[in-house]
């Protein structure tokens, strides 16, 4: 299951700059954070997904500092990944890092 965790690490890293490369080939590579926001907030179908990953990215973003006063653990490369890459890389690694105390919780295999 770690092995799982980590290649969604990589799928997080990939799938994201992929999407974002095509935007900015369609572009002509000339980028305006504006206009990207514009167009990602479209039509309520986009929105809706925005809202509900940020939703989610923000539940983790709190569980992460609510973790680090409790017990404290390095959150730094948690919050360089959500910071530089996103959600979609800071949460598989997460669960790779702490997938020993995860499996002892949850008897996982």
């Amino acid at each position: 299951m770690k092995k799982v965790f980590l290649l969604l690490c990589f799928l997080g890293i990939a799938f994201p700059y992929y999407y974002l490369f095509k935007y900015l080939e369609l572009k002509n590579w000339e980028w305006s954070l504006s206009q990207f926001f514009s167009e990602a907030n479209s039509n309520f179908a986009s929105q809706m997904l925005s809202a509900d990953l940020s939703v989610a990215a923000l539940a983790f973003f709190i569980f992460i500092i609510y973790s680090f006063y409790n017990k404290p653990v390095k959150i730094l490369k948690y919050m360089a990944c959500f910071f530089l890459v996103g959600f979609s890389l800071a949460l598989p690694f997460y669960f790779y890092d702490n997938f020993e105390a995860l499996k002892k919780l949850n008897h996982v295999k």
